[in-house]
């Protein structure tokens, strides 16, 4: 986070990458915990998902766990937090009013603040708050947009990414294997590839 910033660095761009995708992976570790799939031991899985939300964006691990399961559940319809209807930048921006709460903002604002005393604002800005606002837009788009826009003629409401591990893997943990994510909730992330067929 001390790091000299240079922007005709291509390394910059790379690390940016790398930490979105991380982030990526940190909620992708959340989510699974929310499908108990962390830890076979409940309080353990709680735990680790808790931690995983707060240090995500500081969401409620509860909170988050509800609406996803309600997402499962009434997948497509007027009662699922994730649908919304309209364009992707509507939809994008209805699912994070869905999640975001104003006390989430000031919390993180007052946690960049202060970290300010120890790590440059631009360090901050570059590898923590851009990398986690793209991390939201790579689990939105590949994670819902993709799989649950328009319709779907069976019975998840949901589409899936053709097989292509390495590629799966880059884009969204494999949750661009979204049917199976549906028809299978307790595969963890790192074996819903074995449940891709085509």
């Amino acid at each position: 986070m001390n790091w000299e910033v240079n922007f005709k660095n291509p390394l910059l761009y790379a690390l940016i990458l790398v930490q979105m995708h991380l982030y990526t992976g940190l909620f992708i570790t959340a989510h699974d915990a929310m499908h108990s799939t962390v830890s076979s031991n409940p309080k353990l899985n709680k735990l680790i998902g808790q931690i995983c939300t707060a240090l995500y964006a500081c969401f409620p691990f509860s909170s988050l766990y509800t609406k996803h399961h309600e997402h499962h559940q009434y997948v497509h319809t007027e009662k699922d937090p994730d649908y919304s209807e309209g364009n992707f930048f509507i939809w994008y921006l209805n699912f994070i009013k869905q999640y975001l709460t104003w006390w989430q903002v000031v919390l993180m604002a007052l946690i960049f603040n202060l970290l300010k005393i120890w790590v440059p604002e631009l360090n901050l800005f570059l590898f923590w708050v851009l990398p986690s606002l793209l991390s939201t837009i790579q689990l939105f788009y590949f994670g819902t947009w993709l799989p649950h826009h328009g319709e779907h003629a069976n019975k998840h409401q949901s589409s899936s990414q053709r097989k292509n591990h390495i590629l799966a893997f880059l884009t969204c943990y494999f949750f661009g294997y979204h049917f199976e994510h549906h028809d299978s909730p307790g595969t963890p992330w790192w074996r819903l590839w074995e449940l891709k067929n085509s």
